[in-house]
């Protein structure tokens, strides 16, 4: 059996909509105070906007995120119940798994490879689907990558907005709103940053946790090639000397039960041999008592002999 943990994806699926109704209810719960953090009193729309490119960017990876999981998680059972079929020895054990799953395509590539009298080679087999899987998590490996870049970003503008904001300040000194420039670059730093820190460390936490998914199904769809397809349809010198010994060693093993047998049955044929000469005597004897009756009763009863 593989040791493959079938609702891994499934579990982290669950823990990744709990925690984002955890941050909904608190965000709900303080949203006074975010709306006066995120939207009261800003002199530009600069906070606004680079605020909402992070949560976009965040909305997306998480999106796709948990479409990956989603996807993972139903390959998973797919998985299962291949092995499951292959362990009941049934004649087709991709019945009911669809043609696009890993392990199908898996399964159809090996027999193929078989039927054309090819040797498999489980080593490249395993590089394309690594290779192939990596492409449908390269968006989301870019968001990890750009999430924290664009608070460093909206930092380095809100800090330009508040030295813009300085620079006047010094030129005229009685000016206050210049004084309101350069507090509101200096909010508009905080606040980008928090948002891209906060959203990093959800996104990371998950991002690693789909990583994890995906070492988990490649890691049983390898074993499930290893345990189940390569002893059959390998062809390999290796395999075959294996293959040899195998057949050698059940061999011997059936010459050894052939003469405990041979020996059981010399000693039953002793044992029948045995019973029949006890059978013989008594059939003799019984003969001898039946011919002694005959005699009595003819003298008791004066009967002449019997005609030879």
């Amino acid at each position: 059996m593989t040791n493959i943990k079938r609702n891994f994806s499934r579990n982290v699926l669950i823990r990744l909509g709990l925690l984002g109704a955890v941050v909904a209810v608190a965000i709900a719960l303080n949203w006074k105070f975010i709306y006066n953090f995120y939207f009261g009193d800003q002199l530009t729309v600069t906070g606004m906007i680079i605020n909402s490119g992070i949560a976009l960017l965040f909305f997306l990876g998480i999106t796709r995120i948990a479409d990956n999981l989603l996807r993972y998680s139903r390959e998973e059972a797919w998985l299962a119940k291949f092995v499951r079929h292959m362990e009941e020895g049934g004649l087709k054990p991709t019945e009911g798994i669809p043609p696009y799953s890993i392990v199908f395509q898996r399964y159809a590539a090996v027999m193929k490879i078989s039927s054309q009298h090819a040797p498999v080679n489980h080593s490249a087999l395993a590089s394309m689907l690594v290779a192939a899987e990596s492409t449908r998590t390269s968006f989301p490996k870019f968001i990890s990558n750009i999430l924290i870049l664009t608070g460093v970003f909206g930092t380095i503008v809100s800090l330009s907005i508040a030295l813009l904001g300085a620079s006047d300040l010094l030129e005229s000194a009685d000016d206050l709103g210049n004084m309101n420039l350069v507090i509101h670059g200096m909010a508009t730093a905080l606040s980008t940053t928090m948002t891209a820190i906060i959203c990093y460390l959800f996104y990371g936490y998950f991002y690693l946790k789909l990583t994890d998914a995906q070492t988990y199904l490649l890691s049983g769809v390898e074993q499930a090639t290893t345990v189940y397809l390569m002893p059959v349809l390998n062809h390999d010198p290796e395999g075959l000397v294996h293959q040899v010994g195998q057949l050698v060693m059940a061999l011997r093993e059936t010459a050894r039960t052939m003469q405990t047998s041979q020996i059981d049955f010399a000693q039953a044929g002793e044992q029948l041999r045995d019973v029949i000469a006890q059978l013989r005597d008594s059939a003799l004897m019984v003969t001898r008592d039946v011919g002694q009756i005959r005699r009595h009763l003819r003298e008791g009863f004066r009967l002449p002999e019997a005609a030879e």
